[in-house]
């Protein structure tokens, strides 16, 4: 049945009711209001009432609630690795500085979700030969050697000053986090090994992780 058109003011003139049918839009109080009226039609003398309309919308909003545990649990993979805490040791040429080395991870190809261990600098550089002699990434540079501040006869603390020491700090964390978040260096049995052991094998047989 066709919607039928009613005279009217601003307000009430809006509607008109149809016995057995839904609201149907008659015309607009004013001229301004043409664009909604036409709008209103469109919906109204459809194949939608506005009650199923409404219905509809409602659905769409009516998602599944995000609980506490979506919004702040881990993430579905992720890999974390810090890298802090760098001790000084050592006297003359066999003074060395070691850092913490902290990974948390929840991917599968790991034996341990969680993992502490330390390094110095030379473990970085035995990581990044064996990754460039067995594997087909990319390896990224490591931080530089500072051989100048290695040099004798200098008024500073050398590569042993504070401000080196994490310079150089960030400059590993960097690296580590890129070589590990590479799919196929988590393959590599020397990067588990670097990451997860406490002692670094220099003998180990070269080879792939399988999970």
């Amino acid at each position: 049945m066709p919607c039928r058109a009613m005279q009217g003011g601003s307000g009430a003139g809006l509607w008109a009711q149809v016995p057995g049918r839904e609201p149907c839009i008659a015309a607009a109080a004013s001229e301004g209001k043409a664009s909604v009226a036409a709008t209103l039609r469109a919906a109204l003398c459809g194949r939608l009432t506005m009650s199923e309309a409404a219905v509809a919308d409602t659905r769409r909003l009516n998602s599944k609630p995000q609980d506490l545990t979506d919004a702040y649990g881990p993430p579905s993979n992720f890999l974390e690795i810090d890298i802090f805490n760098p001790q000084t040791v050592g006297v003359g040429r066999a003074r060395y500085t070691s850092y913490e080395l902290r990974m948390r991870t929840n991917l599968p190809i790991f034996k341990l979700k969680e993992s502490c261990v330390r390094r110095r600098y030379s473990d970085f550089e035995w990581l990044k030969n064996e990754l460039e002699r067995d594997s087909k990434i990319v390896v990224p540079p490591l931080p530089g050697k500072a051989l100048k501040r290695q040099l004798p006869f200098r008024g500073d603390e050398g590569i042993f000053e504070e401000s080196f020491i994490e310079e150089r700090r960030q400059g590993l964390e960097q690296f580590i986090n890129k070589i590990a978040g590479h799919p196929l260096a988590q393959n590599e049995r020397c990067l588990h090994m670097f990451l997860q052991e406490e002692i670094i094998d220099r003998n180990y047989v070269p080879g792939k992780v399988r999970q």
